[in-house]
């Protein structure tokens, strides 16, 4: 008998009443989150093309434990909010985890002129292949947010039968990237915007610093000009990845397309009033498989869901995340 294509779930959480709005859960649920940092081994990764990024591991004792591996969103680190919560909530598992940086993202820039985009599968192929190279006997998951879910998907996607992932956990990623770049463009969203492309626009000026011969006909004053994430993927992003264009690039690296080929079991979370996020990237129940579990909040904006009180703040995702891996696990 042939497997059902599971329906969009209405999630049961419930947003704090003294955070219910999309942008307040965005905003401060980076302010909210425990400011104890994790402490991690870092380690620079060297790609075939002479580029490198950089892994950060958290080390744990049970040797039957999965090992997750986390996939930051765009502009993110090892110190971003999100990150933070996972690998505390792995540390209190005693789970071993492992942060892949995507190029230039660990706080230097990385060797070559080209960067990262939301389609970049290579290089987390060759992280999560290393990775069971020398884990052989354990249990890989993986979750991304954001930018990294979407790139995470679209390599479930890509790897199908192959993958070597037991289960994946994409939290609020942008399924459809040129909705996304519509939607983040227009009303209160592009506050979000500003912030993100002020961090993008940092990294090219200082890409065009480090390398005399620059691939791209870009200077200074042009990426300084640039007002939106749609005019910077047009005239970086998408030409120094072999794009032809910004929509070239939203179109091949969106991740939407490639779901009905997943074939782990694959958990996806979304907010209704996430604000980088409009309807168009919540997809059809033929846009999907049996493999995949998508669960749809009344709120929780863009990779925040707190919930509980003033003055004991919790956050969701990570009791979710775990709850979902030893779910599939323990099947």
């Amino acid at each position: 008998m042939q497997a059902q294509i599971r329906p969009v779930s209405q999630s049961l959480f419930q947003p704090a009443w003294w955070l219910k709005h999309a942008h307040l859960q965005t905003i401060f649920a980076k302010y909210l989150s425990p400011k104890q940092q994790v402490s991690t081994q870092a380690e620079m990764f060297s790609l075939p093309d002479g580029d490198e990024l950089q892994l950060n591991w958290l080390a744990a004792t049970d040797d039957q434990a999965p090992l997750v591996i986390l996939l930051h969103g765009l502009a993110g680190d090892i110190n971003s909010h999100y990150i933070q919560a996972m690998l505390a909530q792995c540390q209190t598992l005693n789970w071993p985890a492992v942060l892949m940086h995507f190029r230039g993202c660990n706080g230097k820039p990385n060797k070559l002129p080209r960067a990262y985009h939301s389609g970049d599968t290579a290089d987390a192929a060759l992280v999560i292949n290393e990775v069971q190279r020398r884990y052989p006997n354990r249990p890989l998951v993986a979750v991304g947010y954001s930018l990294g879910g979407n790139v995470l998907l679209k390599y479930c996607g890509e790897q199908a039968e192959k993958n070597p992932l037991a289960a994946a956990i994409a939290v609020c990623p942008p399924l459809s990237l040129a909705a996304c770049a519509k939607r983040i463009n227009s009303g209160a969203s592009k506050l979000y915007q500003r912030y993100l492309l002020g961090r993008l626009k940092r990294s090219t000026l200082a890409k065009l610093q480090q390398f005399n011969e620059f691939p791209l006909p870009l200077t200074p004053q042009q990426v300084q000009g640039f007002s939106s994430i749609e005019q910077f993927d047009e005239h970086y992003t998408a030409p120094i990845h072999g794009f032809l264009n910004a929509q070239d690039y939203y179109s091949k690296a969106s991740s939407k397309a490639f779901l009905r080929h997943i074939c782990i079991p694959t958990l996806i979370i979304h907010a209704k009033d996430d604000p980088f996020l409009s309807d168009d990237v919540i997809p059809k129940p033929d846009e999907l498989n049996p493999h995949i579990h998508y669960e749809l909040t009344s709120g929780g904006g863009h990779v925040g869901f707190v919930y509980g009180s003033v003055l004991k703040p919790k956050f969701w995702l990570n009791q979710r995340i775990p709850q979902f891996i030893i779910e599939q696990l323990t099947k």
